[in-house]
């Protein structure tokens, strides 16, 4: 692979495309000059994919930001920020109003005003959405208005490498101590997919909202982009690291041998769906209170437990007692995706199983979006803002990552002013050494199958030391091996991203092994209590550089 004299250079580079990327680069664009780096096409991204909608407080008669507040903490298992969440739940009003202004049609009802719907662990319907397709309305409308701006440029099938910081560059230190008071970010070394080069793009802000690590794990929810590459790059540049140990499962997958990764929403328990098993027995009553809108780290666990005891492969989501035509209507996309596979919701119940959705840990960010490092940001599911806690709650993370957006543009606005200019240009060439071509493709995909494969296994929904040691060994043994690989070939997409995978897995790993307790989405059959008085803080790692 040929390296490049070519380096591009913007004020600000924004690394992901979804709704937090997008949102960031319009409300910075009219400041500066933006570039968007996207994996794929602009608009492949998880918030495409994104079925349910946004939680936000916009009934104020059977509504409160408190009851919003309150929802989002006990679904946290004591682990949310105060201070996040109320920012959060009180700007959440505004971030809908915004997203209103820039085309996203949420569905109305028959009085003009926005239809709201109810999901898992929220105490009342707050949920704003565009049938079962709010993702993909939201990602069309912004991307509109990202490509017809003059200030934002777009990269597509442009993968970003690593992070470029005054204390680190390619293979080496820079000019200053990584981690010092004058280390910052530089740009990021960028592979051009279609034109095999790397490159550096300079920027003095980069903000990262590359989405989450789903796939880490064999079945997940998310789109095949989804290789932890934010977090990955931060860590190894010494940003410190969050929570990763909080892995969220979405307890309904559509269950078909020829379906990939589709989601059931969890909209269809919000409007009366009722998890069974085999025998047609509902299973939720005697789990908790709220029976099948119970959070979903209680209801996957539930789920996995009447697997594990009746040995069958699925259970089943029943709409069956509901309006025949009040599906169809409600939820379109689905019922059409189900009846595709043979699965008449109207009349037969859904096969379900849980996967791999959510990452609530990441980069650890203040209120404002900033990471450990000069200049870099983080917003989204790559970020860990200390809203989610434990254990996300159903559609605050299309809120998040709309409202931390436009609270990191305002410092990034702020932070133009600050940054020097000088030295943004003076980064190295992107240095290949005496790599060749990848003469055995065959040893990413094993590597990449194994690491999914052992993560499902060993570091899925329930947990023991005994099987997360024996991953982390396999795993160090991968990343030992992805190494050696990484400077010995020229860089593909594939091993950009089997890196990234190996690094995100081990982080879960080694932060699950570290929380000797059960508390939301980390659930350890041998620490089953959780214990408030050694556990109830943040699991925080950073890599030491020298």
């Amino acid at each position: 692979m040929p390296v490049t004299s070519r380096t591009d250079s913007f004020d600000v580079l924004v690394i992901g495309s979804g709704i937090a990327g997008l949102t960031y680069a319009l409300d910075v664009a009219d400041h500066a000059r933006i570039a968007v780096l996207s994996k794929r096409v602009l608009s492949e991204t998880a918030t495409r994919y994104a079925q349910g909608g946004v939680a936000a407080v916009l009934d104020p008669l059977h509504d409160s930001m408190e009851a919003h507040v309150q929802d989002t903490l006990t679904a946290g298992a004591g682990l949310c920020r105060q201070d996040a969440v109320e920012m959060v739940v009180r700007s959440g009003p505004a971030a809908i109003d915004r997203l209103l202004e820039r085309g996203v049609p949420f569905a109305r009802d028959a009085s003009g005003e926005l239809e709201l719907t109810r999901e898992g662990g929220h105490s009342t319907r707050r949920v704003a959405h565009h049938a079962d397709l709010t993702g993909e309305a939201i990602e069309l409308a912004l991307a509109e208005r990202v490509r017809s701006h003059p200030n934002i440029t777009v990269l597509e099938n442009h993968l970003a490498v690593d992070l470029i910081t005054r204390g680190r560059t390619a293979r080496g230190t820079g000019k200053a101590a990584p981690g010092s008071k004058n280390d910052r970010v530089l740009g990021v070394y960028v592979l051009d997919v279609n034109a095999r080069v790397v490159r550096p793009v300079t920027a003095r802000v980069v903000c990262l909202a590359t989405g989450g690590s789903g796939k880490t794990y064999i079945y997940t929810t998310n789109p095949d982009i989804a290789t932890g590459d934010g977090v990955a790059m931060a860590w190894r540049r010494g940003a410190r690291i969050a929570n990763m140990e909080f892995v969220q499962f979405h307890p309904t997958c559509l269950y078909h041998p020829k379906a990939k990764n589709f989601l059931i929403s969890e909209a269809l328990r919000g409007e009366g769906g009722i998890l069974r098993n085999r025998r047609g027995v509902p299973f939720m009553a005697d789990q908790h209170p709220l029976k099948d809108l119970a959070p979903r780290d209680i209801v996957s666990r539930a789920i996995d437990a009447e697997l594990k005891q009746s040995g069958e492969e699925c259970v089943y989501l029943d709409m069956t007692h509901l309006p025949p035509d009040f599906l169809a209507e409600r939820i379109p996309t689905i019922h059409a995706t189900c009846l595709g596979f043979g699965v008449d919701m109207r009349t037969q119940p859904i096969p379900v199983v849980p996967a791999a959705h959510y990452q609530c840990g990441g980069v650890q960010v203040n209120l404002d979006g900033e990471t450990s490092i000069r200049g870099l940001l983080a917003i989204g599911e790559c970020s860990c803002t200390g809203l989610h806690g434990a254990n996300r709650l159903a559609s605050n993370s299309l809120l998040e990552a709309a409202v931390y957006a436009e609270r990191a543009a305002s410092k990034t606005i702020k932070l133009l002013q600050e940054l020097p200019t000088d030295g943004a240009l003076d980064v190295p060439e992107w240095d290949t050494g005496s790599a060749g071509d990848p003469d055995e493709a065959v040893v990413v995909t094993q590597s990449w199958d194994e690491i999914r494969r052992l993560m499902w296994n060993y570091v899925g929904i329930v947990r023991n030391t005994r099987r997360l040691l024996r991953a982390k060994r396999r795993l160090e043994l991968i990343n030992q091996e992805v190494r050696e690989d990484y400077w010995r070939f020229y860089l593909t997409p594939d091993l950009v991203e089997l890196r990234n995978i190996t690094t995100v897995a081990l982080l879960i790993v080694e932060a699950a092994l570290s929380r000797q307790e059960s508390r939301g989405l980390h659930y350890s059959s041998d620490y089953p209590e959780t214990d408030d008085e050694h556990w109830r803080h943040d699991t925080v790692t950073w890599r030491a550089l020298s």
